[in-house]
Formats: structure tokens, sequence, C-alpha cells
């Protein structure tokens, strides 16, 4: 069995609570694949705004 390492789900779950408001315990209660779907839908959204900002003069 393979252990996560802990600083990569420390990272995870502050990107997810910070962009989503949601709370520790509720971000833990995330399985590992899920959990990672959402940093990486995060990932898009903030992606997009990015670009769509640099657009603008």
């Amino acid at each position: 069995m393979t252990r996560y390492p802990a600083d990569q789900l420390h990272e995870e779950v502050a990107y997810v609570a910070y962009h989503f408001h949601w709370a520790h315990d509720e971000v833990m209660q995330l399985d590992h694949r899920e959990r990672q779907r959402w940093v990486t839908e995060i990932a898009r959204i903030n992606q997009r705004i990015n670009e769509q900002a640099g657009g603008r003069t």
C-alpha cells in the first residue's frame, strides 16, 4: 500500500477550501480522485478567468 504524500494532501485541501470556502472536514471527506478532480476544475476556472482578464485593456 502506497501512502499519499502529506504535503500534497495539505496543498490540495488548502486549494479547494480556499477557492470554494469548504471546511477542512468537508474536503477531507472527499476521496483522493474526487479531490483531485475538484483541484483540476478550480485550476480550469482560474485559467479561464485569467485569460479573460488578460484580454482587457
